[in-house]
């Protein structure tokens, strides 16, 4: 009789997270698909004042101030609220772990604005962390506001993660797959259906937005024969060490800020003061990096202006994410392996005699790569690039290129770049090291 009453138990139990994970879901779909669109809006406000400026240059000075106070706004935002520097992802799993504490709706309303903010003003951030940790927060507050206990806290906390990548990327097996494997680092039923069913209830909100068609609705992408997969795997070695290096400047760059000495509050100031030289002298580095993802397929740039944005764009999006400013790398990750892709494919064209066509897939094979090197989350890395791309044709060579990434990582004694981070925080005894 005590057994069966235990698995009742346990039934109900799964049966209430599934239904709690659709009601996080529906409120981060909403909530991220405003902030989703939000960012799209402030981007193409962005461009037009950059035309308007290129025919005015004695407004430049105005706008160089109003960015510089746009950053000293936001370095008041992080310092008032540490907890919504950066990423956030990291964070998160520091809330998931127990070793760090947020308010959920303060974390929630500051990371919504200060990201907003940020990415909208053109720095190399992306939007997926602050979908994560925006996510996070409301499956926190969702539970707390039932008066659930804190095992089912932690899941809803685990569903907001899933939903806020499955609304930010319309990716809701990916989202699912993200929060388990990099978040909660657990593969349990409990989490999984909760997760999945918030990721989605998520993508369902977030499809009525901007519709069915995938984040990079690439055409015309032809398959890469089977003869083709050894250069797959030179470009998964190529990737994976460059992963590395993504990492360990990250981190270099972060302590240089602290080393100089410059005032949390003034950090932000320095990449909001650059974007406006980067949106004159190359504007394809500004901002999140979607845009030039697309271009990389349709564009036939040289090798010299393709290495050039790389150099831009890798460095803008160092000094961006070591600033501390509220946005995150998923984006500028994926447009640095992008260009690495390209550049990888037209040396196969220009050398090797390989055809054309071939190109864009090599762009999308070396995101998936260049995120598995750096975030150390191979299956994630596969699926996301997948389901963003809706290239599900290339779902083998993406695994490949994935696997092979994440071992030459390793064998470089890499670890994940959300564990350094969460690290880095801790040994900085922050204010927010509360425990729950």
């Amino acid at each position: 009789m005590k057994n069966y009453e235990k698995l009742l138990n346990w039934r109900n139990f799964k049966i209430r997270l599934i239904f709690e994970g659709i009601i996080v879901g529906l409120f981060v779909g909403i909530v991220i698909s405003l902030f989703r669109f939000l960012v799209g809006k402030s981007e193409m406000y962005l461009n037009e004042i950059y035309m308007m400026l290129s025919l005015n240059h004695r407004l430049i000075p105005i706008w160089i101030a109003l960015i510089a106070f746009l950053g000293y706004f936001i370095g008041l935002l992080i310092k008032r609220q540490p907890i919504i520097i950066g990423s956030g992802i990291p964070q998160v799993e520091g809330v998931i772990l127990r070793k760090l504490h947020m308010n959920w709706y303060k974390v929630a309303a500051g990371k919504f604005i200060g990201s907003l903010v940020s990415i909208g003003s053109g720095l190399s951030m992306g939007i997926e962390g602050p979908s994560v940790q925006i996510g996070a927060a409301l499956g926190q507050g969702i539970g707390t506001l039932m008066k659930r206990t804190k095992i089912e806290i932690k899941y809803l906390v685990t569903s907001g993660v899933s939903a806020g990548i499955s609304t930010a990327f319309n990716a809701p097996v990916a989202g699912t797959m993200f929060a388990l494997e990099e978040v909660h680092k657990n593969f349990s039923p409990l989490v999984l259906v909760s997760a999945l069913s918030s990721a989605l209830s998520s993508d369902f909100i977030s499809r009525e937005f901007f519709g069915m068609k995938p984040v990079f609705n690439f055409k015309n992408i032809v398959v890469l024969p089977l003869g083709y997969y050894p250069c797959i795997i030179i470009l998964g070695i190529i990737i994976g060490a460059a992963g590395v290096g993504f990492s360990k400047v990250l981190l270099r760059t972060q302590a240089i800020y602290s080393k100089v000495g410059i005032k949390l509050e003034l950090r932000p100031i320095i990449p909001f003061v650059i974007s406006a030289a980067v949106a004159f002298f190359l504007p394809q580095a500004l901002g999140e990096g979607n845009t030039l993802i697309m271009l990389l397929t349709k564009t036939d740039w040289t090798f010299k202006i393709l290495v050039v944005i790389l150099l831009v764009k890798f460095i803008f999006t160092m000094i961006s994410t070591g600033s501390g400013a509220p946005g995150g790398i998923f984006l500028p990750l994926f447009a640095v392996g992008a260009i690495i892709g390209c550049i990888y494919g037209n040396v196969l064209v220009y050398f090797f005699n390989f055809k054309s066509i071939y190109i864009g897939s090599f762009v999308i094979l070396a995101m998936a790569g260049y995120f598995s090197s750096v975030v150390k989350s191979p299956i994630t890395g596969t699926i996301l690039v997948v389901e963003m791309t809706g290239s599900f044709n290339n779902l083998l060579p993406c695994a490949i290129m994935s696997i092979t990434a994440y071992l030459i990582s390793d064998i470089l004694n890499s670890k994940p770049i959300y564990q350094e981070l969460l690290d880095r925080l801790l040994n900085n005894n922050f204010k927010y090291q509360k425990r729950i």
